[in-house]
């Protein structure tokens, strides 16, 4: 998956409009899907893992290769309406039959306004942004506690990988429990970025009750990938070949996970320019300020109490 965006495209200030950024992510995305064969979905055996911040976060299987995967028809679930469509797939060479009733998804989502999607972790959007979601629905696990996790790799700016932050947040009303957000800036303006919560979801729709917890490995430079031969993919990257990659993985050995209903979904905003910035929610806002305001507010009418009460006991009596 490539999420690297650089000026080389030639849009300088001018971000495409909602379709077109749609439009350029469905002609790359099935070269960045299908062209490598080190894009990877992972799975490991936890069953004998106790800590949950052991890394690899169990007993690796062998890794299904994204190139050897059969790919849906992108026209059949794309939806102009909703400026989507969806990329679902499965091994062709799959003699265990783990696959037989399930696939692997990327639901790739353009937006025409700021705002929020309606199922967490509801990462704020704007019209310059895609949202990339990635859904494992049905397939047999290979353990009974395989945790799963996802190869992510993109295109760095020279001989650099883009640089990668953690934010912190008091506000976990729009992901409940999450109180941070990863995301890797393209550049020191930046010209691009990815952001995406630390949380997946075992179940549909997503909730407090189903939410995993990610881990993500360190951003490193790759072994250099020959870029697919795509007149497309090279307006895009030009003939630079400079991969940095890392990995994700969902769930712990503990608690909920995707042994539950056989369902895992996580998802990823990429975009152009700056990312969008989280302000405080309405809700937290309100509580901060019934919090702060209460202890002065009841300094205040104690205040008043305590003259009133002073002021009729002091007053002069007269004697008749």
């Amino acid at each position: 998956m490539r999420g690297s965006v650089e000026h080389s495209w030639g849009w300088g200030h001018c971000a495409p409009s909602p379709l077109l950024l749609l439009t350029l992510f469905l002609f790359a995305a099935p070269f960045g899907l299908l062209g490598e064969t080190t894009r990877q979905l992972l799975e490991f055996d936890s069953t004998n893992v106790s800590d949950t911040a052991a890394k690899p976060p169990g007993t690796p299987y062998p890794p299904y290769s994204l190139a050897d995967f059969s790919w849906n028809n992108i026209t059949d679930s794309l939806d102009p309406a909703t400026l989507s469509a969806t990329f679902q797939g499965h091994p062709m060479n799959d003699p265990t039959r783990t696959f037989a009733s399930g696939s692997l998804a990327f639901r790739v989502q353009a937006f025409s306004r700021s705002s929020r999607p309606a199922q967490p972790p509801r990462l704020l959007h704007t019209a310059d942004t895609c949202q990339l979601e990635v859904a494992l629905v049905g397939a047999s696990p290979r353990g009974n506690r395989s945790l799963f996790g996802l190869e992510v790799a993109t295109l760095g700016q020279g001989p650099d990988c883009p640089s990668v932050q953690e934010q912190h947040s008091i506000d976990d009303e729009y992901a409940p429990a999450v109180f941070q957000l990863d995301q890797l800036l393209w550049g020191s303006l930046p010209s691009g970025f990815a952001q995406w919560r630390p949380v997946a979801y075992s179940q549909k729709p997503g909730g407090r009750e189903s939410a995993l917890p990610c881990q993500a490995s360190p951003l490193h430079p790759a072994l250099a990938y020959p870029l697919p031969q795509s007149p497309i993919v090279r307006a895009f990257f030009g003939s630079q070949n400079n991969f940095c990659a890392f990995n994700v993985t969902f769930g712990a050995s503990t608690g909920p996970g995707y042994w539950d209903q056989h369902y895992l979904s996580w998802s990823m905003l990429l975009g152009v320019g700056f990312p969008p910035v989280d302000g405080l929610s309405p809700l937290v806002l309100g509580i901060m300020a019934v919090a702060l305001g209460a202890p002065g507010l009841m300094l205040l009418v104690g205040g008043l109490v305590l003259l009133l009460y002073h002021k009729k006991y002091s007053e002069y009596q007269s004697i008749n």
